[in-house]
């Protein structure tokens, strides 16, 4: 009844204000508005959002320092030359030519994971990042005709860019999809940037469920270089808090698997471990378009702590235990690279070994919880 004195008003008004599009009252039907509500009907389509309860904050910028503990470092006799995408000639056998006491390895590491576009069917995020990882290596010793490997880490250390985005592209109030690609340039160059022809490039793809705001699983492939060789991997997701949002998981598996548990809002405590590497060109021993590239791959099995300091600004800090995954060589001819694996049965240029160090991490981040 109310609608139809409204709707009446409103024609008056309009007869007034508007003869020419007015209409005779007597030829208007208004039986028609009996049915009408207030409510609006329309279906919004809901879509999953990109995180669960109690996870770890997210770091849009972060700056932290990384410092290992000494080891010692063995270097195989020979580097051989290229074979095109087939490997090398050095077995696991190959003797030992070069040895060094390494007293330092790190640096400083910069991450940035900028929102691009956030909307609720798409957030699309992309960031530069940069690691430094410095040697100091004493005790050098070669023995016959030595590599001069060791004195080239030393002098020149390792440095790696990168540029990464990831896509989160939800489907429904539960599903979606993460698309992540990166392109890395890694090497012994300084600012001149020479092996800008050597980038190496990765990429994955999860399709994932958020069960409830407690819990989300995925599986998925990826192209990656996180153990130093080019690789081909599944990857597992599966992250879940409990009902009192004390425990939880964060697992992207094989690249890194964490429980957790949280103190309180602004502090909590990851414990885990997570495979870092890249594959890295010796611009010294990369002959005309060949690439000469250490198969840099870590195991860091790991404590995290991470706590508020102000607003948005995070501290944290890490422990763990640096394990020798491969450092092992490859030289590409024409920079071309090829799959091995972790089958593969294509020997190295170059077999090298690192002893394991006991490492530690203190950074701060610009987050969003």
């Amino acid at each position: 009844m109310k609608i139809k004195l409204l709707l009446a008003s409103i024609a008056l008004l309009l007869t007034g204000l508007f003869p020419l599009l007015a209409q005779d009252d007597d030829d208007e039907d208004w039986d028609i508005y009996g049915d009408l509500e207030l409510v609006d009907d329309t279906k919004v389509k809901r879509f999953a959002k990109p995180t669960i309860v109690g996870m770890s904050p997210t770091r849009f910028l972060s700056l932290s320092y990384d410092r290992q503990l000494p080891y010692n470092m063995n270097l195989s006799a020979t580097r051989f030359p290229a074979s095109g995408n087939s490997g090398w000639g050095v077995d696991e056998d190959a003797p030992v030519s070069e040895t060094g006491r390494v007293n330092f390895t790190g640096g400083i590491r910069f991450n940035s994971n900028i929102p691009v576009i956030s909307k609720s069917n798409l957030v699309w995020q992309t960031g530069i990042n940069y690691m430094r990882t410095g040697y100091s290596i004493t005790d050098i010793e070669n023995q016959g005709n030595g590599t001069g490997l060791a004195t080239i880490l030393d002098e020149r250390g390792l440095n790696n860019l990168n540029w990464t985005n990831t896509f989160f592209v939800p489907i429904s109030e539960q599903n979606f999809f993460i698309f992540q690609g990166s392109f890395d340039m890694s090497g012994d160059y300084g600012w001149n940037l020479q092996p800008f022809n050597t980038v190496r490039w990765s990429l994955a793809a999860v399709y994932a469920k958020r069960v409830s705001e407690n819990k989300r699983w995925g599986l998925g492939l990826a192209r990656t270089y996180r153990v130093g060789n080019l690789n081909y991997v599944p990857v597992v997701m599966y992250d879940v808090t409990s009902a009192d949002r004390k425990w939880g998981t964060e697992i992207l598996f094989p690249a890194r698997a964490h429980g957790r548990y949280n103190f309180s809002k602004t502090s909590l405590l990851l414990f885990g471990y997570e495979l870092e590497g890249q594959s890295y060109r010796i611009d010294q021993f990369s002959v005309g378009n060949n690439s000469y590239e250490i198969r840099r791959g870590e195991l860091r099995p790991r404590l995290e702590y991470q706590k508020q300091l102000s607003g948005p600004f995070w501290m944290n800090v890490q422990a763990g235990y640096r394990i020798d995954y491969t450092f092992n060589a490859d030289e590409l001819e024409g920079s071309r690279e090829f799959f091995r694996g972790f089958f593969g049965q294509q020997q190295y240029g170059m077999i090298n070994n690192l002893g394991n160090a006991v490492y530690f991490n203190i950074g701060i981040s610009f987050v969003t919880l």
